[in-house]
């Protein structure tokens, strides 16, 4: 009989064991819970760059300080951004109303550098009605869009 018994509660202490493994390895590897970025245009620069004549319309995320900077920290485990060894964990890319891309950003530094976005056109093209952002963070494999953003104010 104390075979069994001690059979028993080797059974039920691995199936315990088992079961906290497997609840700590879905919190390690699940993504945080956070909202989507809040996009905003923040005015337009006129810039002369080699000698050419561009608009670059400046952009900011409102709820920036949601995102823990280390999302934004060099990542050389990850996949390079061209050149760039040390890219950041969660890239940034802009895009047009129907999904046109526009500028990306491959190595911002912290959360707070999300007011620094932007993209730039010949000063004589007509900007989209409206643009979003995507981050996507590459070590969880998670992308957060924000909602559509003038180009104008």
């Amino acid at each position: 009989m104390s075979t069994l018994t001690h059979a028993g509660a080797r059974k039920t202490l691995l199936g315990v064991v088992t079961l906290i493994l497997v609840l700590a390895a879905q919190g390690v590897a699940s993504a945080p819970a956070l909202p989507n970025p809040i996009l905003y245009f923040i005015g337009a620069q006129y810039l002369t760059i080699s000698g050419k004549q561009v608009i670059r319309y400046n952009y900011d995320v409102a709820n920036k300080d949601v995102y823990p900077d280390d999302m934004f920290a060099a990542s050389p485990n990850l996949p390079p951004c061209g050149s760039n060894t040390k890219a950041a964990r969660t890239w940034v890319d802009l895009y047009d109303q129907n999904g046109k891309r526009l500028n990306g950003f491959c190595a911002l530094g912290k959360s707070s550098d999300l007011g620094k976005i932007w993209f730039s056109l010949d000063e004589n093209l007509v900007p989209p009605s409206y643009i979003y952002i995507e981050l996507n963070d590459r070590q969880t494999n998670t992308k957060y869009k924000s909602n559509l953003a003038d180009t104008t104010l």
